[in-house]
Parts: C-alpha cells; structure tokens; sequence
C-alpha cells in the first residue's frame, strides 16, 4: 500500500455536510495525498450513511476506519461519530480512533486530529477549516503552523456558518483563504509530487499532548511539563486546569486530558453559570412559597416578618429573571448540526 506523501486535514461543523459534497468534488483519484475529516454531528449519528454520500461525489475511496487502519495515497477518512480520528507514526503511519476525552467540548474533535497530523506528518500536512460554529480547529491550524504546514481556511464570505473560518483568520496566520470552488485545485497543486517541503523541528509540547490524547489520559506530570496550574476547574471533570504555555493560542488542559480554547471555557463556563441562576431562581421560588404558607398561618408580628421576608425574595428573584431573560450571561445555543 502506498504511504502518503502528504495528508490533508479537514475540519468543519454546522453546515459541513454540503461544503464537503462541493469540497470532494474537486479532488482527482490522483491526489498525492490522504484525506482525513473531522465533521462535528450526533454521538448517533449514522457515519456509514455521511460516508457514503461523500462517494457518491468523489473517485477517492472514502472509508469510514477503523482502529489500526493503515493510511493509504489517494484515500478519504471521515471521523466515526463520537470517536477522535488520530493519525500514528509508524513503518507505515495508521489511524488510531479512540473515545478519548473531548477537546473544546467535541469529540471527534478537529483539534485532536490537526495535532496528532502535525506531529506524525510535520510540513507535509495541509489544515483546511471549513464553515462552523464556534473555534474548533483554530488551535488545530496554529499546531500545524508551528511544525511547518500549511493552513487552508473557506472564504468566510461564502461559508454558510462563518464563525470557525472567522476565528481562525484572526488568530492563526493562515495561508491561503479560498472559496470551495477553488479549494481543490490549490489542494493538488500543494500536495502534487516534487513540491519541496520546508523542514521543520516538531515542538516537544505537541509531541507530548499527542501522546496523551493517544493513551486517552495523562499525568499532572506530564501537564507541568507544558502548562502551569491556574485557578480554574475543568467544566468536564471538576478537575484543576492547567494553562498551555506555549503558541499564541490562549489554551487550557486538565490531566485527564480535556482541553479548551479560551473561547471554548468561556462559553462553558457561561453556560454553567446560566444553569446555577436558574437553580437559584427556583430554590428561592420554592422557599417564598414556603414562606408564603407559613405566614397564612401565622398571626401578629410573625406574619408580618414573614410577609417582609417574601417581599424581598420576591425582588431577588425579579432581578435573577431580569438578568437571565436579558441574555446576561450570552448563553445563545449554536445551530443544529445538519446532514443535508
């Protein structure tokens, strides 16, 4: 089996399915290269089905893989629904598919796998971000950066959801911004054979969170090596996070091996705190309503204190609703992922 030259990596979210019809298209049988996709869907998510519509589209073989499965040239590989895509070094590089833990709340998630291409495949690797929400894959493109790929982002402009193209411009130095039309064509022209590659010296950091997102957990040894501890805890776990030291990205880790943006962590934390004050909201219901029956039985002053104490219960939750309804905490939910 042929060992790829080049692997191209593919990230994208909402409205992903389409822009990967019109991506696929463009690509020859010939390509010097495997291509290697993260779409953001469902855990239940039939994958057979998504993979099967790409080849509908494309002479690539497009395959859905399995644990161990060899990289061949001129192959699709589409990540399976709630399960990282990773590639590993070897006599011949394979594919590890794992349930590891979620990066930036996804799994799979686009950042696992530009930065287990990058490790592996160094300046032979080509990160391409498609439309999307949120930032999944930004970091993914700046760990390919930095071991001296190339990044490929979908001209926003046409990008159904713009927001993942969007991030990635304004925080990674990308290299070319391309609409999907054009986006195959440059795709063959990268990875076409007798193109030089600039070497580059792999960051041992990379190195070392490949290895965990590999062996699905880590050490709090391993995380000091890289990050230093902030007073911070992980959404996911509850366990202390861990500031990433290095790149230009704002990134945080536990030792259990979630991972986030600063952007990520933000809108989760937001979401947490909007789930706090809705529970506020109803205790504070449940003991005005208590209050409330206490004072019909009571009599004299007592009734009065307790008449005074749902007053200002009832103001505390007026300005919690106010607060909450005013989208305080900008807790907007993303769009649904769709097929079509």
């Amino acid at each position: 089996m042929p060992v790829p030259a080049h692997l191209i990596v593919v990230g994208t979210s909402a409205g992903g399915m389409p822009a990967l019809v019109q991506l696929v298209t463009t690509l020859p049988a010939t390509l010097n290269a495997a291509v290697l996709i993260v779409q953001h869907f469902a855990p239940d998510s039939d994958g057979q089905h998504l993979v099967n519509r790409l080849a509908r589209h494309t002479d690539l073989p497009c395959h859905l893989p399995a644990d161990g499965d060899a990289l061949e040239t001129g192959h699709l590989y589409l990540a399976p629904p709630d399960r990282h895509l990773l590639v590993k070094d070897g006599p011949q590089p394979y594919l590890l598919v794992t349930k590891g833990p979620r990066e930036n709340n996804f799994r799979p998630a686009i950042d696992a796998l530009f930065r287990s291409a990058a490790v592996v495949y160094g300046s032979a690797v080509v990160g391409v971000v498609l439309t999307g929400m949120l930032h999944d894959g930004t970091a993914g493109l700046e760990f390919i950066k930095r071991c001296g790929g190339v990044a490929v982002v979908q001209d926003p402009y046409e990008a159904e959801y713009p927001s993942m193209p969007e991030t990635a411009l304004h925080n990674v130095d990308v290299d070319y911004v391309v609409s999907l039309a054009m986006m195959g064509p440059l795709l063959e022209e990268i990875t076409r054979p007798g193109v030089p590659e600039q070497n580059a010296e792999i960051p041992e950091d990379l190195k070392l969170e490949a290895a965990i997102a590999e062996r699905v957990v880590g050490t709090t040894e391993e995380v000091m090596r890289i990050a230093h501890p902030v007073p911070l805890t992980c959404p996911d776990c509850g366990g202390n996070l861990f500031e990433v030291d290095q790149g230009k990205l704002l990134r945080f880790r536990c030792h259990t091996g979630h991972a986030f943006t600063a952007d990520a962590l933000l809108r989760n934390t937001q979401h947490s705190l909007e789930e706090a004050l809705w529970v506020a909201v109803r205790m504070m219901e449940e003991r005005k309503n208590l209050l409330s029956s206490m004072a019909v039985r009571g009599e004299g002053p007592y009734s009065v204190q307790q008449e005074e104490r749902i007053e200002e219960i009832k103001k505390h939750i007026n300005r919690l609703r106010e607060f909450l309804l005013n989208g305080g905490t900008n807790t907007s939910a993303a769009p649904a992922e769709r097929e079509d």
